[in-house]
């Protein structure tokens, strides 16, 4: 058996990122916790299907009016799942009238991406 060293990286300085990529190296108890929180926001269905149409409408945002008709859940149930989603990052919202507005935040969702992507990804990408 190898008695190779782990190394932990920290937050990146140079990117501003919050971790390097999942087989660069181990994560820290920070960023785990970091991470946690965003695959925790995004584990359930509804959310998951939320972050979609959010991010994949054009012009980048979305009325509430128009995702509640989406699913088969009560008004207060869509505010529930939007909820965790602003807190976790993932999306932000703007009151406009009676109506809130909604948009994905491209930063966090490219934090998740960069993590996720392998070194065979980049190079099948490149």
């Amino acid at each position: 058996m190898s008695k190779q060293e782990l190394v932990v990286l920290g937050p990146s300085e140079e990117s501003g990122a919050c971790c390097a990529g999942l087989v660069a190296a181990p994560l820290d108890e920070g960023q785990a916790a970091e991470l946690a929180k965003l695959f925790k926001a995004l584990g359930d269905p509804v959310r998951l299907r939320l972050l979609s149409l959010i991010a994949s409408r054009a012009g980048g945002e979305v009325c509430v009016c128009d995702l509640t008709p989406a699913f088969d859940l009560s008004q207060p149930t869509i505010s529930h799942h939007l909820k965790m989603l602003r807190q976790a990052g993932l999306i932000d919202c703007e009151r406009r009238g009676t109506w809130v507005y909604y948009w994905a935040l491209p930063a966090t969702l490219d934090r998740l991406a960069a993590f996720l992507k392998t070194s065979q990804t980049a190079e099948a990408t490149a």
